[in-house]
């Protein structure tokens, strides 16, 4: 079993920042990527970032296209933590964010489904 927890999620106004935090805590050795998503209300919940997790340097990410150069994912290996600064922020980032896990076995990297383990989520609102 692995568990999450994030936090860190606010009301901000448009242009500024957060940063979000996901502990990562149990059989850690069994998920590879951990990633970034959300859900905004009537919407599908989507894929924000994504990293390998548990190796210091890594430069397997992905972000989505809208937040490409405002957001970073990154990660305290030693720690078990992954992070999402959020930088210059929209009113369409409104949403509820959700830290995820998945297991080495797990499916199409992109796919909710894929991800076997989920955080409680943490509201992030915009206001213009």
């Amino acid at each position: 079993q692995v568990h999450l927890v994030e936090s860190g999620g606010g009301s901000i106004q448009a242009g500024g920042s957060l940063r979000l935090s996901c502990a990562v805590s149990g059989y850690t050795h069994t998920i590879n990527y951990v990633a970034w998503f959300r859900q905004a209300p009537g919407k599908e919940r989507e894929q924000v970032a994504r990293v390998l997790f548990g190796i210091p340097s890594a430069r397997d990410t992905y972000y989505l296209e809208s937040v490409k150069g405002r957001f970073i994912i990154s990660q305290d290996t030693a720690i078990n933590s992954v992070y999402l600064q959020m930088n210059t922020l929209e009113p369409e980032d409104t949403a509820m964010y959700y830290c995820a896990a998945r297991k080495r076995d797990g499916g199409a990297l992109w796919m909710p489904e894929s991800y076997r383990y989920w955080g409680q989520g943490t509201q992030v609102t915009v206001s213009s």
